[in-house]
Formats: structure tokens, C-alpha cells, sequence
């Protein structure tokens, strides 16, 4: 049906920058929204940031201003997050989201990443 593949997570200093990459693949339809969660060991998953197919963003007060989120592709299936200024409080997994119609939904489903780490620390 529908894949979410991220890329782009690591290891990474206090101060330093990353850039996650998500691409929506399969018999799409449609994509609305899109957007980066993350979990913490311990904690619930919350989100960082999304963007709607019109380019409206939102985004979590603790990454506001280090964060951006951004959409690419011919039916805008791939979604970037640039990470700047990361602290070791953003260490968590990161998910890809995508609120997606494929040819098998009659509307539009959410559908998740895999998941890539990120850990901020020196």
C-alpha cells in the first residue's frame, strides 16, 4: 500500500544540525498533512512539527525557531525536518507521518515511518 521511509538520523553534539528526510511511496492518491513526531525512552510519542499540502506549518514551542519543516516532490510526498542548535533533550526516535489516500482507502489514513534515531550528546 503506502511506505514511509525516513532517513537521515544519528549521532550528532550539543549545537550541532541534522536533517531527517521522509518519503511516501506506493499507490498514492493524495497527501494532506504531514508531519515529524518523537518518542523519548519513558515518554509518549509528541509532536515536533507538520505541514499541511498548502505549506501551513506548526510546530512544537520546544523546537520553535531551531526547527523547519518542509514538503518536496511532484505530489508532495517527501517531508524534511533541518534540526539546528539540537540539544540533548531532543535525543528521542523520530517518526514520519502522513495523512495519505491510496488507491485501496476511501479517505484519507495516517500512516507511520519506522522510526530513526536521533541522539544529541557530546
Amino acid at each position: 500500500q503506502v511506505q514511509l521511509v525516513e532517513s537521515g538520523g544519528g549521532l550528532v553534539q550539543p549545537g550541532g544540525s541534522l536533517r531527517l528526510s521522509c518519503a511516501a511511496s506506493g499507490s498514492i492518491i493524495s497527501v494532506n498533512a504531514m508531519g515529524w513526531y518523537r518518542q523519548a525512552p519513558g515518554e509518549q510519542r509528541e509532536l515536533v512539527a507538520a505541514i499541511t499540502s498548502d505549506g501551513s506549518t506548526n510546530y512544537a514551542d520546544s523546537v520553535a525557531g531551531r526547527f523547519t519543516i518542509s514538503r518536496n516532490g511532484a505530489k508532495k510526498t517527501v517531508v524534511y525536518l533541518q534540526m539546528n542548535s539540537l540539544k540533548p533533550e531532543d535525543t528521542a526516535v523520530y517518526y514520519c507521518n502522513g495523512q495519505i489516500r491510496s488507491i485501496y482507502d476511501r479517505n484519507a489514513n495516517n500512516y507511520w515511518g519506522q522510526g530513526t534515531q536521533v541522539t544529541v550528546s557530546s
